[in-house]
């Protein structure tokens, strides 16, 4: 009876169990609508360092609405703005992308855009550039990706002062054990195989053999050490290929293959590069 009984309830298991599988319904993505964006403003987007604090352009966009097989979407809709120059259809590397979140609207300040176009887009100050502006929406993981119209605008970046302020003496000089001149001593001579050209007020560059694995700074006196540009964080091997730097700071780890390499420190934007040649 006991045997009798439990083949049974096994047998019912299974005839549950199949019932459910039966009633599963997968669960799947049928589409949206693509955002339409919209701008406070035609064609210009004016810009001034008088009135930086002031609003250049609000940007607004429609939810994309998604659609699953169950109904619309209750997942998360996260949403990402592209500024590139007309054009480069959003495929600069160097082009701004601002993550918003779940919002339906981003205001710009005049400062915010003119540092995303000097800085991030590296566009020269007092000469008018085409822009273009997209929004990008998304669900989990990036996935179902829906790209708004594109709206094209006119914006005139304006100076603004150097994140990092160049050097008093108009000269920028590396020193370190990863360059052919070694650490230098105090008091000693410059050395021209060390020495930066200048390209502009806030722009330096040099192509110099770096031993890999080994590290430098820059200095704008050679053989002084009372000041020295250079990164946050001692050796960081994030920092390999470039990235921020400041007054004063860390050694930077130069590449991990010795070679040629052509480094550039930007002293506008408060950057620098390191390219192998």
């Amino acid at each position: 009876m006991k045997l009798l009984n439990r083949l049974v309830f096994i047998a019912l298991a299974i005839i549950v169990f199949a019932g459910c599988k039966k009633d599963e319904r997968q669960v799947t993505l049928l589409g949206g609508t693509p955002p339409v964006l919209t701008a406070s403003v035609a064609d210009s987007i004016p810009l001034g360092y008088a009135t930086a604090a002031n609003t250049a352009v609000n940007l607004t966009w429609t939810n994309p609405d998604y659609q699953l097989n169950t109904g619309i979407s209750s997942l998360d809709v996260t949403y990402i703005l592209e500024i590139d120059t007309a054009g480069a259809n959003f495929t600069n590397p160097a082009r701004q992308t601002i993550s918003i979140g779940k919002d339906l609207s981003l205001s710009l300040t005049q400062s915010q855009l003119n540092d995303y176009l000097l800085n991030q887009l590296v566009l020269a100050p007092g000469v008018t550039h085409n822009l273009e502006i997209r929004v990008t929406s998304t669900l989990l993981s990036s996935s179902a990706a829906l790209h708004s119209n594109t709206l094209s605008f006119k914006a005139t970046p304006y100076s603004i002062p150097p994140k990092v302020t160049p050097p008093a003496s108009g000269e920028l000089f590396i020193t370190g054990n990863a360059t052919p001149g070694n650490w230098m001593a105090g008091g000693d001579a410059p050395l021209a195989s060390q020495k930066f050209t200048q390209i502009s007020p806030t722009l330096y560059d040099i192509t110099i053999t770096l031993t890999g694995g080994n590290s430098y700074t820059f200095v704008p006196v050679y053989g002084n050490w009372d000041n020295k540009y250079s990164i946050a964080i001692k050796n960081d091997p994030n920092e390999v290929n470039g990235g921020d730097f400041q007054v004063g700071g860390n050694d930077i780890l130069a590449p991990g293959a010795t070679g040629s390499y052509k480094i550039e420190v930007d002293f506008q934007r408060g950057k620098f590069t390191v390219t192998k040649q």
